[in-house]
């Protein structure tokens, strides 16, 4: 079967390699479409975290059962099912305390081993989730939208209360749009006027603010001085995320759901004075994708993925999607 495999940063191959057999507790799919994600893309360029090569990416996956053994959510040969990409360890501390999503020995499929693309995959069956009713276009977009509904209930949002969202890629997007439909009042921060124009027209964002050295005083006048009680990093971009707080009201909470290779340096005193409370937020659970699952009716997933490529044509295209002049929000590579 064909498989693209990332060789080292900067190069992929297109290759063939025999079909594989599941074991049990396994299932055997066919994989359908990949999104394209930013840990993609910085995998790509050599600078995602928690990555080593080579390694088949992808993780937003749309896929068709092959095979399975009988299970308790009773997913059959035929169903379509999205993939929760992240095999964590039942025993650590993590799991057992309900966050399996941080378990120190968690593998994500695309980053700790090899990803969906590929024309099949063997997964385990506890990772699946049965998804009939949705298109293909909205099982692969699920994941990347279940990163943000986790940002969001780790922040526990209120309606009303002003909530900022610096970084307007697919994650941010999708915590905008979430953020939205829990009744919060969104402000979008970026420096990519494009991505602005996105979210305003298509999510329908309150407001948006370009980044820069006006930027706290443009949210500050649209907060009538009181700024963000919620801002959300979902950029990874170190100035962006060291800059986050000034958006926030005393009190407020800060949650870095981009992730950056560096270290990050801030003003004690600063952060102190406002009594921040300062969370990362990473990967997803179960609770929201099923979320997801139920509100992403309300998601314009047609002008969310801007791109789609086979994955013949892919190898050749993706350089192109690492340039924001592109306009690329969301790619879908086909495998069938």
């Amino acid at each position: 079967m064909k498989y693209i495999v990332c060789e080292q940063p900067g190069k992929f191959l297109l290759k063939e390699k025999e079909f594989p057999t599941r074991g049990k507790g396994e299932a055997l799919l066919r994989v359908n479409k990949v999104g394209i994600c930013g840990t993609d893309l910085h995998a790509y360029a050599g600078n995602q975290a928690f990555f080593s090569y080579p390694r088949i990416l992808g993780h937003e996956l749309a896929a068709e059962v092959l095979e399975i053994d009988e299970n308790k959510r009773g997913i059959k040969p035929g169903d379509k099912v999205i993939v929760m990409p992240y095999i964590s360890d039942e025993n650590s501390a993590a799991s057992r305390n309900g966050k399996p999503n941080c378990c120190p020995n968690i593998k994500v499929l695309g980053v700790h081993i090899d990803g969906g693309m590929q024309e099949q995959i063997v997964v385990p069956t506890d990772i699946l989730l049965l998804s009939n009713h949705l298109s293909h276009d909205e099982m692969a977009i699920v994941e990347p939208l279940a990163i943000g509904a986790h940002a969001i209930r780790r922040a526990n949002i209120k309606s009303n209360e002003f909530v900022a969202v610096v970084g307007c890629g697919p994650i941010g997007i999708g915590i905008i749009k979430l953020a939205q439909i829990g009744g919060a009042k969104v402000i979008a921060i970026d420096m990519n006027e494009q991505r602005l124009q996105y979210a305003r027209d298509k999510i329908g964002v309150d407001y948006t603010v370009k980044a820069g050295e006006n930027a706290v005083l443009e949210v500050s006048k649209i907060t009538n001085g009181d700024l963000c009680t919620a801002v959300f990093d979902a950029s990874g971009n170190r100035y962006a995320l060291e800059s986050c707080p000034d958006f926030m009201s005393h009190g407020g909470r800060f949650i870095m759901v981009g992730l950056s290779k560096g270290e990050l340096t801030y003003s004690h005193p600063k952060i102190h004075a406002k009594e921040m409370t300062m969370m990362c937020s990473r990967n997803a659970t179960i609770e929201d994708f099923e979320y997801v699952i139920s509100v992403i009716d309300q998601f314009p997933t047609d002008t969310f993925i801007t791109h789609r490529v086979s994955y013949t044509e892919m190898i050749d295209r993706f350089d192109g999607w690492l340039n924001p002049e592109s306009g690329v929000i969301k790619a879908i590579v086909n495998f069938n």
